[in-house]
């Protein structure tokens, strides 16, 4: 599991974590529907001022932009 979800009992992933879990992500370079959403999890779990959740933000774009072209 690349995330957990927000509850009681449940601890929010630290940046490392996130940040590798990012990394398995793309590592096949396949980006797919589910690959997208699982990163977007990602993100939530980093704080709105954190410097890893607005670079991820900038490679997530990215992507998005990337996909759109080709399509």
């Amino acid at each position: 599991m690349y995330f957990r979800s927000f509850g009681k009992g449940l601890s929010l992933l630290t940046e490392q974590q996130i940040s590798r879990s990012w990394r398995k992500l793309f590592v096949k370079g396949e980006v797919n529907d589910d690959v997208l959403e699982k990163a977007e999890a990602l993100l939530v779990e980093l704080r709105a001022e954190s410097p890893l959740r607005h670079r991820l933000r900038t490679e997530l774009d990215e992507l998005h932009r990337k996909l759109q072209k080709q399509h």
